[in-house]
């Protein structure tokens, strides 16, 4: 609901289900997925080669209740405004289980996929205009995504009537300090159903004429950095980093959005931020009006 409720300068075009911690959310859906063992978990490397506990898979992989569908009713029956879902994508969440029960990881995220997709469809089916799921290991673990990630995406986003977006990133800002400035695995994005493409560029500052390969896509756009660092940006910095954005995205299939971890802000350093990005759009809207 805090997009409903935002001053008006900084008001949300659309209002997020605010969602957990990347592993968190993975563990939130795990727990709504027979063949998981929470209870007795076991490990995996985390996208810094660190041990981390994850859920263990310990037999066939199937969706046996909603995980976010009471989430949107709530939301759809307290606002007008676009509703926002976003759940972990079938390749990351491989990536953050002990597999004791395929033993072949594309195999694995075959099965996830089958599952996230019965649970986007409930949330459009519950109201939500656009689902997204989130894959940032697509970035820490690129050479495994080539191999099988896209097949297991498609299959999350098979037969969806409604407008799905993914996004991919190199971590949360306040946590992953160290970053890229180019993504290993992002031209290869134009081959999923995905209707829309979310990245992340400002803490990194990122060459964006990648983007001309997804010339079929709507492009999200990460244009304010929410590292801790990063102070409250002037209108004139963001709108700068928009019209670099346009260098090689048609206007019309642009979407304007922060980096990510925004939670992890202070509230008025958030909306601080977020009425930068609103007024700087204003601007960059008006000299091409």
């Amino acid at each position: 609901m805090l997009g409903s409720r935002l001053p008006p300068r900084t008001r949300a075009k659309e209002i997020w289900r605010v969602a957990p911690e990347q592993l968190e959310q993975a563990q939130d859906v795990a727990t709504a997925l027979q063949g998981m063992d929470l209870d007795r978990p076991g490990t995996a490397l985390d996208r810094t080669g660190h041990p981390t506990p994850v859920p263990r898979v310990v037999g066939p992989v199937r969706r046996t209740r909603p995980v976010e569908v009471r989430d949107v009713e709530f939301l759809r029956a307290n606002t007008d405004r676009p509703i926002k879902a976003t759940l972990p994508g079938p390749f990351t969440m491989s990536q953050q289980a002990q597999d004791d029960y395929y033993k072949d990881e594309a195999e694995l995220a075959m099965a996830l996929a089958v599952a996230v997709n019965e649970e986007i469809r409930a949330l459009f089916a519950a109201g939500a205009d656009v689902v997204q799921i989130d894959e940032p290991y697509l970035q820490a673990r690129s050479e495994k995504a080539r191999r099988f990630a896209i097949p297991a995406i498609n299959r999350a986003l098979d037969r969806v009537q409604g407008t799905t977006a993914l996004h991919t990133c190199f971590g949360y800002a306040h946590i992953v300090h160290e970053r890229p400035n180019g993504y290993p695995f992002l031209a290869e994005l134009s081959e999923t159903r995905a209707a829309q493409i979310s990245i992340e560029s400002a803490q990194q500052n990122v060459d964006l004429s990648v983007l001309s390969a997804l010339k079929d896509k709507q492009l999200i756009v990460g244009v304010i950095d929410l590292s801790d660092e990063s102070p409250v940006e002037d209108v004139d910095t963001v709108a700068s980093r928009i019209r670099n954005a346009l260098r090689f995205v048609d206007a019309e299939r642009l979407i304007l959005a922060p980096d990510c971890g925004m939670k992890y802000l202070p509230r008025e350093k958030a909306f601080g931020k977020l009425s930068a990005l609103a007024q700087a759009a204003a601007r960059v809207r008006s000299e091409l009006a």
